[in-house]
């Protein structure tokens, strides 16, 4: 089921805040099995069937996770730790990487193995590594639960299950513990509800517009096309904005929701593309992801415990891991990889005393601009090994936009472009109209290095043109805020019509 979609607005949505509250004053317990129920429903709503699967996992790790609790005062959990993440391994491996495996065997060996066609579960890799760091955490001590009714609520929670955020059991749990969480809060709910929409809106209103020109550029490129300087980073950049509303609408929605019931779940994003270097960007985007990586994984190769070479080479693996995690193909290996070296190269201009982001005086301001436009095309760049089908299709777009072939490849485009360029007519290998295209660009460039994120907007009141605009002179939510949030809801729902799901979904 889709947050973007009149069943989950209009049926599950109220059903399943009305249930939680009534029930909870009947008992907490009630409460919490009945969301518990809702979010195994909100799951099966895709596929009843990766239900049973879903089910079996949690089921699984909260037997190891009683388990290794248990045997961590005897110093014998280690071995069950090992069992335990590799089973979610193998489970997300067969999923996830076994065709992709195979194909690369048989490509290698000239050999013909098959397993038939995997389809991959909606958000197997998010509740896969929910449930690894609660082993870890139960093993380290940082975890203990013995209740399933909790454990199951903390795993299946819809508002994360699907597309995150990764959660960890020390930030759920003493949440579902509080009898205050039980208790109808309409602040709490104000709140929720307008991060939510803001989600929303970011979703249907603009990612999904903005999908109409990414789309075609990258298909064209599939299909044999060479692109122009100007239609390939109409392409990229739309697909950047694309992916950061898509995402970042996601989790607005899964923290709004959260509220809503009470629960604050970690933000995941913080305007990552004013970052003014690659560090600082994986500090901001995905931030819950970017967290499990370190801890779970950088932290355990040794982290920067054993010299700057060992380091550089932690940071590597540990990105191009990351990579490979997104999804199963060489793409996102090259992804992992660009960024691992970009990592490298910013703590190796660390190293030598280089750090634009801590300059001082009369040039410190044009130096952060410069580091912030310079961490923005990067990514740019990146973003399209991600999004592209193969390695070689991410090539000859990152090559149109180094002007590799030209202004324009052939006579042919060079006789449109400068109906490009004075009417903003249409781009030659994808027919979309550059009079519409780059508005809409501008657009979501001013949106995201200009304007306050969500948290900014609800959260906070430090900026005094958001109060004005959401919030009463006391800080809470006015006239304003209601109508300017209706507006945005009407406009939303009335865009729902087109048919989308969440680029996230597919990871």
């Amino acid at each position: 089921m889709l947050f973007n979609s009149y069943e989950f607005l209009f049926v599950f949505l109220p059903i399943s805040l009305a249930g939680f509250f009534v029930l909870a004053r009947i008992g907490t317990r009630f409460a919490a099995a009945w969301l518990g129920l809702a979010s195994l429903g909100f799951y099966g709503f895709w596929n009843p069937k990766f239900v049973a699967l879903l089910l079996a996992s949690i089921a699984t790790n909260f037997a190891f996770g009683v388990l290794i609790g248990r045997q961590r005062a005897m110093r014998d959990a280690k071995p069950l730790l090992t069992i335990a993440v590799c089973a979610n391994l193998a489970l997300l491996f067969y999923f996830k990487y076994a065709n992709f495996f195979l194909d690369n065997v048989n490509t290698l060996s000239g050999w013909e193995l098959n397993i038939g066609t995997v389809v991959l579960p909606l958000g197997i890799s998010f509740f896969t590594f929910t449930q690894i760091a609660f082993l870890v955490d139960t093993y380290r001590g940082k975890a203990d639960e013995a209740d399933f009714i909790n454990y199951l609520l903390f795993v299946t929670f819809f508002p994360h299950l699907i597309a995150g955020p990764v959660l960890h059991h020390g930030q759920m749990m003493p949440q579902f513990r509080k009898v205050e969480t039980y208790r109808w809060n309409p602040q709490d709910v104000a709140k929720g509800a307008a991060i939510f929409i803001i989600g929303l809106a970011k979703k249907v209103l603009i990612a999904d517009s903005l999908a109409e020109y990414a789309t075609p550029v990258f298909n064209a490129v599939a299909q044999g096309q060479k692109l122009q300087f100007l239609e390939a980073w109409v392409g990229a950049l739309a697909y950047t904005l694309q992916l950061y509303f898509d995402f970042s609408g996601y989790s607005d929605m899964a923290v709004g929701l959260a509220l809503m019931f009470g629960i604050r779940i970690p933000i995941n994003f913080n305007s990552p593309y004013k970052a003014a270097s690659i560090i600082e960007f994986w500090r901001r985007w995905h931030i819950t992801l970017s967290t499990f990586l370190r801890d779970y994984l950088y932290i355990p190769l040794g982290g920067s415990r054993r010299g700057e070479l060992r380091r550089f080479l932690n940071l590597f693996v540990t990105m191009v891991l990351g990579g490979l995690w997104h999804g199963a193909n060489w793409t996102f290996v090259v992804w992992g990889a660009l960024h691992g070296a970009l990592l490298m190269a910013n703590h190796g201009l660390h190293v030598v005393g280089i750090r634009l982001d801590r300059v001082q005086g009369l040039w410190s301001m044009p130096l952060h601009v410069v580091a912030t436009a310079l961490t923005f095309i990067l990514v740019v760049y990146a973003w399209v090994f991600f999004r592209s089908d193969s390695i070689g299709n991410a090539w000859s777009i990152v090559q149109s936009m180094t002007l590799v072939h030209g202004i324009s490849v052939t006579p042919t485009l060079a006789a449109h472009w400068p109906q490009i360029l004075s009417e903003g007519g249409f781009f030659p290998a994808t027919r979309l109209a550059g009079s519409s295209a780059v508005p809409l660009i501008a657009a979501g460039l001013t949106i995201v290095f200009f304007l306050p994120n969500s948290q900014e907007l609800v959260l906070e009141t430090k900026q005094r043109w958001c109060r004005f605009i959401l919030r009463r002179a006391d800080g809470e939510f006015g006239l304003r805020a209601g109508l300017a949030l209706g507006c945005v809801l009407a406009v939303s729902i009335w865009s729902l019509t087109r048919a989308s799901e969440f680029l996230y979904f597919q990871f």
